[in-house]
């Protein structure tokens, strides 16, 4: 049976950061890679859209004490491990869905999200993405850290599986179960190009992640 989202990272807390550490390819390279790509300045501000226990703002924090994050998850438990972690730091918390939480007009300089994106559709991006790009200041930009399909033969037979299990579990609409549906990088660009973003390109990669900008 697939897990409800919140509930499936709810169960792995304890040693998630251990398991995404060990277990993703290239994890050891790009929570560093991708922290260094945001902006550095004090008066920065940056919003990081599935933070969960901030694997990614450990390295930002160490290179930038001062950064202002603001960040949102599905996971109540994910955010007080961060809570916990950061104490001293300039971190707001949000528990919802970033398809659901408001972000405003122009209020952010960067955003960031890793390994979090390939759990939902283009169709289920393509508003999110819209909302992201309205919610950067001008001049602004997202980096996108995250697991991609490798063709996409891949990417539908995702996509696919997931239509099934839900039928096959009788599973109700509007509520996020934890299964991949990664896009493959193209056709994530694509969707983040239709979103409104100016350009978009693909900065490294490793094995099945990659890291991509998108410049309003």
């Amino acid at each position: 049976m697939l897990e409800k989202m919140d509930d499936f990272f709810t169960a792995r807390v304890d040693g998630y950061d251990e398991h995404m550490k060990s277990n993703i390819e290239g994890a050891s390279k790009f929570y560093n890679f991708t922290a260094a790509l945001l902006p550095m300045e004090k008066d920065k501000s940056i919003l990081d859209l599935g933070c969960g226990t901030g694997l990614e703002l450990e390295e930002l924090f160490q290179m930038n004490p001062y950064a202002k994050v603001t960040g949102i998850d599905l996971t109540e438990a994910m955010l007080e491990t961060l809570k916990a972690k950061f104490p001293d730091k300039d971190i707001t918390t949000v528990c919802g869905s970033y398809f659901e939480v408001p972000f405003g007009e122009e209020v952010f300089d960067a955003t960031v999200s890793v390994e979090s994106l390939h759990h939902f559709t283009k169709e289920q991006k393509l508003p999110l993405y819209k909302k992201l790009n309205k919610a950067l200041k001008p001049g602004g930009y997202f980096i996108l850290t995250d697991y991609f399909a490798e063709s996409e033969e891949e990417e539908v037979f995702y996509g696919q599986e997931l239509i099934r299990i839900r039928k096959e579990q009788e599973l109700p609409d509007g509520v996020f179960y934890h299964y991949d549906t990664p896009l493959t990088v193209e056709h994530e660009k694509e969707a983040l190009l239709e979103a409104g973003f100016a350009r978009v390109e693909v900065l490294n990669n490793w094995e099945s992640t990659s890291t991509l900008r998108a410049i309003k």
